[in-house]
């Protein structure tokens, strides 16, 4: 009889933490609201309470960065396609030793937990987790790659729209914004220990959820992400407000690929975007 991938997850959790090749295992299960989240397994008896399905929607990959987790010794993390190209970002950014982790990727169908993260799964293209040191494929229903045509069909609408039209459309869309900053705290490219909205010598941005400054938090932080973000859509599924975060770090991804050939956490080791120079740069983007 097969395993499923969840009873594979778990054996395998089980596995590492007898063996001693890991400390604690982050994956998903279900937590004190009843809800699938975020669980620290470190104990092998444990892994049973390992879950995988549609609602684990997280990127756990964030978790990797936090002083107390780093405090419980060498880390085991669950992750999906999209959530394996931030550690090789991450570990481009010289954020983690890849050599004292491990990364247990799962072959994953999509995510379920709204209508927006449906929409980014429909085109997935990593439904095959890279960058991982064991792979769990999902025996009853195999994985089938997007056509890597469709990576941007999300923009379409809001790209036929003029100039006046998109920023109607952000106006309506930032004005929502309540300043609570969870697209940060559960973004994984975000790891600075003090945020420049969070600086008050002198004050950056507006603090209060003022239009003006949603538009500047929201425009600025899209630009730190720019060759960054690796498209796991945390940040919507983060905002309370239902923003959906992700199309603006989309076309800085598109624009990235258009004229610079480059995907963030794609290749490992590979040279971070903003701050390499080469001589094959288009540069049709300077006017």
């Amino acid at each position: 009889m097969t395993m499923s991938q969840q009873t594979q997850l778990q054996q395998k959790a089980k596995e590492l933490l007898t063996d001693k090749k890991t400390d604690l295992v982050i994956g998903y299960g279900i937590i004190e609201t009843g809800h699938v989240g975020t669980i620290f397994i470190t104990k092998p008896e444990q892994s049973d309470r390992l879950l995988w399905n549609e609602e684990c929607v997280d990127n756990l990959v964030v978790y990797l960065k936090r002083k107390e987790v780093k405090k419980l010794g060498r880390p085991a993390v669950v992750v999906k396609g999209c959530d394996a190209r931030a550690i090789a970002v991450l570990e481009t950014e010289h954020q983690l030793d890849r050599e004292n982790l491990v990364v247990i990727g799962m072959e994953c169908n999509g995510i379920r937990a709204r209508n927006l993260l449906q929409e980014k799964c429909k085109t997935c293209d990593v439904q095959q987790p890279p960058h991982c040191d064991f792979v769990i494929e999902n025996p009853e229903k195999p994985v089938t790659q997007s056509d890597p045509a469709n990576r941007y069909a999300r923009l379409e609408k809001i790209m036929a729209m003029n100039t006046v039209q998109r920023l109607d459309y952000w106006k309506n869309e930032f004005s929502r914004c309540i300043k609570c900053y969870a697209c940060r705290q559960n973004c994984p490219m975000c790891y600075c220990d003090v945020c420049v909205v969070d600086k008050n010598r002198p004050i950056r941005i507006d603090t209060s959820a003022t239009l003006k400054g949603n538009f500047a938090w929201n425009i600025l932080r899209a630009f730190h992400l720019a060759g960054r973000c690796i498209g796991c859509s945390a940040c919507s599924a983060a905002c309370p407000a239902g923003i959906d975060l992700d199309l603006l770090n989309l076309s800085l991804a598109k624009a990235a690929e258009e004229h610079f050939n480059y995907r963030a956490g794609t290749e490992r080791n590979s040279e971070p975007l903003i701050g390499t120079f080469s001589p094959e740069d288009q540069e049709s983007f300077i006017r």
